[in-house]
């Protein structure tokens, strides 16, 4: 019987166990130059590769989207370090598993002298007090803790788990190393299939840059040829085979954030094609689109405003279209929607005066209604002066009342709402301009305030 904690390797596993295992797993790189991908890490002189080489194990969090290698990394630490493997994952583990994790860990150095690597999948999902029982054991050299994680660790990782160990950013595989994993994938599950080069483009577009999608596509498309008896694979025979997927896409997860902050700022930019494809990346990986709608609103807004009014009711009947029509033919609206913000002419003024006047009122407290701008539908109140000196602006000269002041009484004179010089704020820029000439001329022309000891009687 093997010891628990002997050093030898375990007996290999039998050619009929290795054939039943999954493709992906009998894929996985063995050493660190098959590993797929990652060349800003792995690359010699790159930082994984200089720990790798080092012989020293450090903590880390590996963060990048599923299917780029990040367990891979991880088994492979273990095997190049001869440490213990120990894997948790953070949907299915609670305290005591750590607990039970980290007893086998002493065990392991005591008895056999060896290091344990615990590897933590989807560490963000553990809450403050399951990350904060891995700190004793990360500081004290019980485990090397490896977490990896699909959100940005700034947010879903402790502060002080974060401290103890580097990030390192995965990256999604791009087209060429998804070929090379193809070939791979191909050569272990069909090496007689032929693969036209459309088939091959369409399962490398499927996979997304998901390295483990694209090793089960093609095991699902090895599976269906040898059903159909094909010797030869076309496109349409994959569109056939292959379960629809959706994009990289996780609902109020980090691409969700990142990916409506594209889109928001492709229309800030004016960039119609780049706002068309961040939203339908969006709506084909599953957001709903009626919180596009709200967002396309909100843009609308805040960064259209007054240098063209009809966006915001553009974005409000494109929302409204979804509700009657839904999906697919209510997503048109939208499009059309992204489209007509991105080309629009933008000003955040209205935004950025709101901004500033909440920030002025919270500072400065709210100053009371000056007596004239009061209503006075009693006679008590006309008799308190409320309304007196008021002049009704429709029987002025067009409509306005030159010198006229609305603000309270004694606040220092500011404006706060500036008009850009685009679209229809040009041309309401130049009628405050004249506005406000005519308020200069009025403050000229009127008698002087009275001196000191003159009541001002006639």
């Amino acid at each position: 019987m093997s010891d628990l904690f002997s050093t030898t390797d375990p007996p290999s596993p039998s050619v009929t166990d290795a054939a039943a295992a999954p493709l992906a797993e009998r894929l996985r790189p063995r050493t660190i130059a098959e590993v797929v991908g990652q060349r800003h890490l792995l690359a010699p002189g790159q930082p994984l590769a200089v720990a790798f080489a080092s012989g020293k194990l450090h903590s880390m969090i590996l963060w990048g989207p599923p299917g780029v290698g990040k367990t891979t990394l991880a088994r492979l630490m273990a095997d190049a370090f001869a440490a213990e493997f120990t894997a948790l994952s953070a949907v299915l583990s609670g305290v005591k598993d750590i607990r039970d994790a980290v007893a086998r860990a002493q065990a392991t150095r005591e008895h056999a002298g060896r290091a344990t690597i615990l590897f933590v999948d989807e560490v963000h999902r553990f809450n403050k007090a399951q990350q904060d029982a891995f700190l004793p054991y990360v500081e004290n050299g019980t485990v090397t803790f490896i977490g990896a994680t699909t959100e940005n660790p700034s947010f879903e990782v402790n502060g002080a788990l974060l401290s103890r160990a580097t990030v390192y950013v995965l990256e999604p595989l791009s087209d060429a190393d998804l070929a090379v994993l193809l070939d791979r994938a191909l050569a272990l599950a069909a090496p007689d299939l032929g693969l036209a080069p459309p088939a091959r483009d369409a399962l490398v577009a499927h996979a997304d840059g998901d390295g483990r999608r694209l090793v089960n596509l093609v095991e699902q498309v090895a599976v269906a040829a040898v059903q159909a008896g094909l010797a030869t694979v076309d496109v349409a025979f994959v569109e056939t085979a292959v379960a629809r997927r959706t994009r990289r896409f996780d609902k109020g997860g980090e691409a969700f954030y990142d990916q409506i902050s594209a889109l928001h700022k492709s229309v800030r930019g004016s960039a119609p094609d780049a706002a068309l494809y961040w939203l339908c990346c969006m709506l084909d990986g599953g957001a709903d689109p009626r919180y596009l709608a709200r967002r396309m609103i909100r843009m609308a807004v805040e960064d259209i405003g007054l240098a063209d009014p009809r966006a915001l009711r553009l974005a409000l009947d494109a929302a409204e279209t979804y509700e009657r029509l839904g999906s697919p033919e209510g997503e048109l609206a939208l499009a059309e929607c992204a489209l007509y913000l991105a080309v629009a002419a933008k000003s955040n003024a209205t935004y950025t005066a709101f901004n500033e006047m909440r920030a002025h009122i919270a500072a400065d407290g709210t100053r009371p209604v000056p007596l004239r701008l009061r209503n006075a539908p009693t006679r008590l109140m006309k008799n308190l002066g409320y309304g007196e000196g008021y002049r009704y602006a429709h029987d002025e000269v067009d409509a306005y009342v030159a010198g006229a002041t609305y603000l309270p009484d004694g606040m220092p004179p500011r404006t706060f709402y500036t008009p850009t010089d685009r679209g229809l704020e040009a041309r309401i820029r130049d009628k405050l301009d004249a506005l406000r000439s005519r308020d200069r001329a009025a403050e000229d022309a009127a008698p002087p305030p009275p001196q000191s000891g003159d009541d001002g009687a006639q």
